[in-house]
């Protein structure tokens, strides 16, 4: 029976390697970090992990995570409504919500899960779910699953934000906002103070996703809300633990309390899927312990990626601007993304190539993303690397 589908499929694969758009995974050997060892035994410098405050091989988090194993064991074996809450599942819930100035969380074994389990149970027919056309596949696929009426506004434009307000307004019960805090590929940050704004004066909620925002922007790494000083104003926040809060597992919504309890009695991933696993948990508390001590970490991801910005720039590079820790390099061209990567690995700089479909056609980059792992001189051998190899290629002069 499957004798077609395969020869379908090969086909489908050869055409997408064809294309210069066939996605090959590098392996890493060594824990992640601003160093790491991959399987052909080069030790590279990594410019391309969500970790941005460089916390996914902290020892605080490791240790946490190995307590974690005598105290509550390794798994629950179970969802959470039925048996597999525990005391620190609850201690991390109220950590998040503390944390982002927000009345309750729900945690989900992942970011995907918390975007993909908030529309269907709050929004039905009669409501409108406004959403940035930049928003990640979680929150398009979250949406797709709501009977809920669609809008989408160009990226960021609040003209067109505003005139899909006014149409949803003509027969929508109730209207949401939904929005990335950080858009992954560009790296720039939504105008979340004329979203506020706008969701005051169209009566309408507002959902951001601060997956690449949190722990980035803002003085204290508290994301958009405290880049815009609107802090408790936002109803509904989904974030994860798997980029700048250690790398590891795990998703969170966390807002008003009776839309948070809702999702514990209807948000399937929440109710179908097993509860976060406890070393996840215990490293989740300490790191927001870490984060509520010292401001260090921020501080210094944020001189690292201005420094990196200016210096790219002046270089010659046609970099998306950016006031995260994502620098897009851009380069247009799918096969010279993934050239110039290659490239970039043996000069020890460990970058991907994104194209289509990750990005739109035509837009092709490299994205670079910076660490307070990362000191001045692992900045300057990755500028300079780009500077050679941009060279090269004739992406630069």
């Amino acid at each position: 029976m499957y004798g077609k589908m395969k020869d379908f499929l090969a086909n489908e694969l050869k055409s997408i390697e064809e294309a210069g758009l066939f996605k090959k995974e590098r392996v890493i050997t060594s824990p992640q970090g601003a160093e790491i060892s991959i399987n052909t035994g080069q030790e590279v410098l990594n410019f391309c992990a969500n970790n941005y405050l460089g916390l996914s091989n902290h020892p605080r988090l490791v240790a946490a995570a190995k307590r974690s194993l005598d105290s509550h064991g390794f798994g629950m074996s179970s969802v959470r409504f039925i048996c597999g809450t525990q005391d620190i599942h609850k201690a991390l819930e109220q950590k998040i919500a503390d944390f982002f100035g927000t009345e309750d969380t729900i945690l989900y074994a992942a970011c995907f899960d918390a975007n993909g389990g908030v529309f269907e149970p709050l929004f039905v027919a009669e409501d409108a779910i406004i959403s940035d056309s930049l928003n990640h596949a979680s929150i398009i696929d979250g949406v797709r699953l709501s009977k809920a009426q669609r809008f989408r506004y160009e990226n960021a434009n609040m003209e067109d934000l505003e005139q899909k307000l006014k149409e949803a307004s003509a027969t929508a019960r109730f209207k949401i906002i939904v929005t990335d805090g950080v858009f992954s590929m560009d790296g720039n940050v939504a105008p979340m103070d004329k979203i506020n704004e706008l969701a005051k004066k169209y009566d309408a909620l507002i959902m951001v996703d601060e997956c690449h925002s949190a722990g980035v922007v803002g003085k204290t790494g508290r994301g958009v809300t405290e880049l815009f000083n609107i802090r408790g104003e936002v109803d509904i926040i989904t974030g994860t633990l798997g980029k700048a809060f250690g790398g590891g597992i795990g998703g969170f919504t966390t807002g008003r309390k009776e839309i948070i309890e809702l999702l514990r009695q209807r948000s399937r991933p929440y109710l179908f899927s097993n509860s976060l696993i406890p070393a996840a948990v215990e490293a989740g508390i300490e790191m927001f312990n870490m984060m509520t001590e010292t401001n260090e970490l921020q501080d210094k991801l944020h001189w690292n990626t201005n420094y990196f910005m200016e210096k790219m720039k002046a270089a010659g590079f046609d970099i998306k601007p950016s006031k995260s820790a994502i620098c897009a390099v851009m380069l247009y061209d799918a096969k010279l993304s993934q050239v110039m990567a290659e490239k970039l690995l043996a000069e020890g700089i460990y970058v991907i190539g994104f194209y289509y479909p990750v990005v739109g056609k035509g837009l092709a980059r490299i994205r670079v993303q910076l660490s307070a792992a990362h000191d001045k001189t692992h900045l300057d051998k990755a500028i300079a690397a780009f500077t050679k190899v941009g060279k090269e290629l004739g992406v630069i002069k």
